[in-house]
């Protein structure tokens, strides 16, 4: 007769929580149990759900709690070396769908093995206790609707005044007075204490875009805590936030020279001539339904300013130039529908649903994170942007800053972050990445005491997994082994 062979138990996370060094007052949050309940991923593995109750103000050990949403792929390897936390960016993106939805393009196949690959929630976003503003019919209308008054008048900024008023009411109604605790400092003080109530004395940490800056900033406040932190498409933390969005506009525009380039070599490509001739039909196809918006099957409307977000949606990754193109060709023949495909995948819409409330919490953050901006600075962004960027730039920024309306005024700092008596963190940079410029990532590297660059050659957003193995490696053995480069390494394409 022969032995059955009993399937294997999964087993949850069960290390002990680390209490000591927590901030006085919230010892007892740092010692919480997690109920986890086992959850199915899309990749193979084993995954559990669970919450950890954060105090909602961290200056205050009785001012209520919020919840965090977790997931946890348990290493498939054998013994784990601990969590490997991962945060998508945004900020708002959801970093428990990351995992649930793809632990192996959030971490690659090689950490899934040896750690715990921890997805998050932060404060606001998602599964945790969330900023709420819309429903799906009110956040179209916010969204697409196009002002009735023509561009750069005052009643077309009267018109956007409102609707920023309206939509900064309905998120202090309906999110439950979680709004002015919605930063990143807040949201780095629960990922220190994610890493205590999961056991872990360092923080392994991989952070893509915004997520850059929630990691440098735990590392800010927590050097000691630092194990091993990668910092993906980095964030410089010193600029003002207007220079911040005149940097991804001209980032943009080289992304869009690069994807002309390219598409004018092929056979399917919507334009013709040189590259500065492509670009022009690009700026008579913005100018065009700027002047005559393009209707929809759903019954939305292309303006301008929907089809430049359709047009850097696809810009963030080379793998999505093909489909920009036949947008594209689509846009020049009458026809928006593909176009819509690309700006609902910015804002994860589908079929007229939004998926997260990642739009939300992603104006939540930044209206507390950045202070207003100097007129002085505001007009050297305008500069900027109109020499670096002209294509982007007669619709980039509106005359009316959502921050404005805001029902609270931000709290957070823009200033170098130096993380003194931090293990050494690595900082990749891509040379052409758009939406985190290759300079911001130089800078935030030279800002951090211990900071190392890790420079991608190439196009699109972020550098780790994405297909370059000197990146790839040397990632992977810094998670492993504790590798560190002896300094700054530089990958080619390829």
């Amino acid at each position: 007769m022969l032995a059955g062979c009993a399937p294997k138990t999964p087993v949850a996370p069960d290390r002990t929580p680390v209490v000591s060094g927590a901030p006085a007052g919230f010892e007892n949050y740092y010692g919480q149990d997690v109920d986890w309940q086992e959850c199915t991923g899309f990749d193979d593995g084993d995954y559990f759900c669970g919450t950890v109750t954060a105090p909602r103000d961290w200056t205050d050990p009785d001012g209520g709690d919020l919840d965090l949403a977790l997931i946890v792929r348990v290493a498939s390897g054998g013994e784990s070396k601990g969590s490997l936390f991962v945060n998508p960016g945004g900020p708002g993106a959801s970093g428990v769908d990351l995992v649930l939805q793809s632990a192996g393009f959030a971490v690659g196949q090689d950490l899934l093995e040896s750690y715990d690959v921890v997805g998050f929630d932060p404060r606001g976003v998602g599964r945790s206790t969330a900023v709420r503003c819309l429903d799906a019919a009110a956040m179209d209308r916010y969204l697409f609707d196009i002002p009735a008054a023509p561009r750069g008048t005052p009643e077309r900024a009267a018109e956007q005044s409102r609707s920023a008023s309206a939509f900064a009411r309905a998120c202090e109604k309906n999110s439950g007075g979680i709004l002015p605790f919605v930063t990143t400092e807040n949201a780095a003080r629960d990922l220190d204490l994610m890493r205590g109530v999961l056991g872990d004395e360092k923080l392994a940490y991989l952070g893509y875009s915004y997520g850059s800056f929630l990691g440098a900033s735990y590392a800010e406040l927590f050097p000691e805590n630092v194990g091993r932190i990668v910092l993906d498409g980095g964030l410089d933390p010193s600029i003002p936030g207007a220079i911040v969005g005149a940097r991804q506009a001209a980032g943009f525009q080289s992304a869009l020279g690069a994807f002309l380039t390219s598409c004018l070599e092929g056979s399917d490509c919507p334009f013709t001539g040189s590259r500065d001739d492509a670009q022009s039909q690009v700026d008579d196809a913005l100018a065009a339904v700027d002047a005559s918006p393009l209707p929809a099957t759903d019954g939305r409307m292309l303006g301008a300013d929907a089809l430049v977000m359709g047009i850097v949606s696809a810009l963030y990754s080379e793998g999505s130039w093909s489909t920009l193109s036949s947008a594209l060709t689509g846009v020049l023949e009458g026809d928006p529908d593909e176009m819509f495909e690309l700006v609902d995948r910015y804002y994860n819409r589908y079929d007229g649903a939004y998926l997260d409330n990642s739009t939300e919490a992603f104006s939540a953050y930044n209206c507390m994170d950045y202070p207003a901006d100097s007129a002085d600075v505001e007009a050297e962004a305008e500069a900027a942007v109109a020499q670096d960027a002209p294509t982007f730039a007669p619709y980039w920024s509106s005359d009316v800053d959502l921050c404005d309306e805001w029902p609270y005024p931000p709290t957070g700092t823009r200033d170098e972050i130096h993380a003194d008596g931090a293990a050494p963190i690595l900082v990749i940079g891509t040379t052409n990445d758009p939406a985190t410029p290759y300079e911001w990532s130089a800078a935030l590297a030279e800002q951090l005491s211990s900071g190392i660059l890790l420079t991608r050659v190439g196009e699109g957003h972020t550098g780790f997994n994405k297909g370059n193995a000197c990146i790839d490696d040397t990632v992977v053995a810094y998670f492993e082994d504790g590798a560190v480069p002896t300094g700054d390494v530089r990958c080619e394409a390829g």
